[in-house]
């Protein structure tokens, strides 16, 4: 073989080889993933629930790996090692969950996963009879605050001068720069925490046609109130007076009516709700139910999703052994409030 030819050969599988360990950054820094949402299998849309902490595998690939479903049952698993032609397979696994498996997944769809529950309810006569729930409503409170009015602050304060003397452009003149005139001021303090609301100043005694309520920050929100007045002729009384509010935190009990679908109840929340808990009725008697940060019902196995707004979504599903009744099962039994 030539020189050249060696040299031809030799630039090719450099340039391959450089081709190669570029792919490879690329592919590692940048993978592909297979996307998609794993859901209970249902015949009705409505009813197909999310299922969170599912182990999704990947079977056939050159590097297996394995991630795990969200609460709203999405999953995402990168793909830096894809052998273009090479079948690849996805496997779920979850506990109370039969076993599923997808061959020949690409990148470029959404795959849904339908899992069939393993779980089957007891019979009424294994445990007794079931216990029946109805009225379900989701209690939460929301933390507002409020402004209340707690009085009014009053003060007078005087502008001494004496009349009908010139200002030879001795300031402070009366408006017109003739007569000699004075400037008096006042402030009123609320007290931290409070402020003043529809602060009013007027000359009360004197000759108020010759005065002027000057500088004030009445239309600020402020605990401390200020405001100044000029007088152009002999000593005159002003009324400073505003009412006094103070804000108030409240914690505001609020409800929200789960819709119920089959065995399964899903209700959304505010981000900023606080000591969520559940009422409903078993077997005749009204029993509050706390969630607490661990989700725990004794009669439902229960999991939340946080929105990108921050609100939450709520989905439980009954425990064997319990049943919705006859009339809170259906999305329209719980469309409005109750009494």
């Amino acid at each position: 073989m030539s020189g050249k030819k060696k040299a031809l050969v030799l630039a090719i599988g450099v340039g391959v080889s450089a081709a190669s360990l570029w792919l490879t950054h690329v592919l590692t820094k940048n993978p592909p993933f297979i996307r998609g949402a794993v859901l209970t299998n249902a015949a009705d849309p409505t009813k197909e629930l999310p299922i969170a902490d599912v182990q999704v595998s990947v079977l056939g690939g050159p590097l297996e790996r394995t991630v795990q479903s969200d609460a709203s049952g999405y999953f995402a698993i990168p793909l830096p090692w894809r052998i273009p032609g090479r079948p690849i397979s996805l496997r779920f696994e979850h506990p109370g969950y039969e076993a599923l498996d997808l061959p020949d997944v690409g990148t470029d769809r959404l795959y849904i996963a339908h899992l069939v529950s393993t779980d089957t309810v007891a019979p009424a006569a294994a445990n007794g009879p079931e216990v029946h729930i109805s009225r379900v409503v989701a209690q939460y409170s929301i933390r507002t605050t409020t402004t209340v009015n707690v009085g009014s602050a009053v003060r007078t304060f005087k502008v001494v001068n004496t009349g009908n003397v010139p200002c030879q452009g001795r300031r402070p003149c009366s408006p017109d720069g003739k007569w000699k005139a004075a400037l008096g001021s006042a402030s009123i303090d609320a007290g931290v925490d409070n402020e003043f609301h529809n602060a009013r100043a007027s000359c009360i005694a004197g000759p108020c046609p010759f005065t002027r309520v000057e500088n004030n920050n009445f239309n600020t929100a402020s605990h401390i109130l200020r405001v100044s007045a000029l007088n152009w002729s002999d000593t005159a009384t002003f009324l400073l007076e505003a009412e006094v509010y103070k804000h108030v935190v409240r914690d505001v009990l609020r409800q929200s009516y789960p819709l119920i679908f089959d065995r399964a109840l899903t209700f959304s929340l505010p981000a900023a709700a606080e000591g969520v808990s559940i009422e409903a009725e078993m077997n005749g008697s009204m029993i509050v139910f706390p969630l607490g940060p661990s989700l725990y019902l004794s009669w439902a196995n229960c999991q939340v999703v946080v929105n990108k707004d921050q609100a939450k979504v709520y989905r439980c599903e009954l425990k064997p052994g319990y049943q919705f009744s006859s009339n809170t099962n259906t999305a329209e039994n719980n469309s409005g409030p109750r009494p």
